[in-house]
């Protein structure tokens, strides 16, 4: 296997625009990235239940090494060659946002925010990875995208706000910079995706942060009290091999398919699958406005996925060198 450095790569992985039309699978990618939804969703109540054995710190410590030594194994089986120089940068990205980031700062804000309530951060990451992608790639999707984005996202917040009362936690500053480095992360393994599989995306951004999760570990686990339970082995073992694993294993791979804006809104029904886990793991209420919130969020995503497929390029520059060698890595 080999990585092509010309200078041509450079500038076409450097933008990174989405794959040509033709080159899609949208069934598949939608269904992909659907699957990591799903799998994310249920991140919120392990946490949760990960903290009845482990402090904050040692869960998310072991959960970056449990998944790191994960990825190293397939990896090591699939003989996959280390990647390119011009690559690592965004898997520094991807690795502190989606590894360390994300995990670290939700799992500090549900020491005192219920899984329900922390879903309003995943709320609004549907349109600010929306907004991160057009930044970074260049891609404008049309204003029916945004304008659903922009609604799905009210929904959302206006729901979950509901559930809690309308209140704000203690924990809602860390969910505020968990949404923020998520959504640079999600950003950057879409883009990222489009030049090796997404596996290999999270897998060696799992090995980058491998280093600090083994400092992590053996510094948090001797400070912070462990008793194990059925829950907090079975939490811990989730958000380590389904969500930091599989679940962006398959969310990478969905965003090559269909594009990073689109994908990222098929997270709009994650709070939902987040509520209806939490109620049925932990026992937490879910109002009778749920129904209509799911129906509202389903439209908001049908729009998005029927409009931002045609959404346009910017018009100059070095995207539309794309469409001829991108840089992908070949056997």
């Amino acid at each position: 296997m080999r990585a092509e450095n010309s200078a041509t790569d450079r500038a076409a992985i450097a933008v990174a625009p989405d794959r040509p039309a033709s080159s899609r699978r949208p069934d598949a990618g939608v269904l992909l990235a659907g699957l990591g939804v799903v799998a994310f969703s249920l991140t919120f109540p392990s946490t949760v239940w990960g903290l009845e054995s482990f402090g904050p710190w040692s869960l998310v410590a072991l959960r970056s090494l449990l998944a790191a030594l994960i990825a190293a194994g397939a990896l090591v089986a699939g003989r996959v060659a280390v990647p390119a120089r011009l690559h690592w940068p965004g898997l520094a990205v991807v690795a502190g946002g989606v590894v360390v980031g994300f995990p670290l700062l939700t799992t500090l804000a549900l020491r005192t925010s219920t899984s329900s309530h922390a879903a309003v951060v995943v709320g609004l990451l549907p349109l600010t990875t929306a907004l991160f992608s057009a930044l970074r790639t260049g891609s404008r999707p049309p204003r029916a995208f945004w304008a659903a984005a922009a609604a799905g996202a009210a929904v959302v917040i206006a729901f979950t706000l509901q559930q809690s009362g309308g209140a704000l936690s203690g924990g809602d500053a860390y969910l505020c910079g968990a949404l923020l480095v998520c959504a640079a992360g999600y950003t950057e393994g879409g883009r990222l995706a489009k030049v090796m599989p997404g596996w290999q995306v999270i897998g060696w951004a799992l090995i980058l942060s491998l280093p600090l999760a083994v400092a992590g570990t053996a510094v948090a686990l001797p400070l912070e009290p462990v008793r194990p339970t059925a829950h907090g082995v079975i939490g811990l073992v989730w958000v380590a091999a389904g969500s930091t694993f599989l679940g962006l294993y398959v969310w990478y791979r969905g965003m090559a398919e269909i594009g990073v804006p689109r994908a990222s809104q098929l997270q709009l029904a994650q709070p939902l699958l987040t509520l209806v886990w939490s109620f049925l793991a932990l026992g937490e209420e879910v109002s009778a406005a749920a129904p209509v919130a799911a129906v509202a969020v389903l439209v908001c995503i049908a729009v998005t996925q029927r409009s931002g497929g045609r959404e346009s390029r910017p018009a100059d520059g070095p995207a539309t060198l794309s469409t001829g060698h991108t840089g992908r890595l070949r056997s």
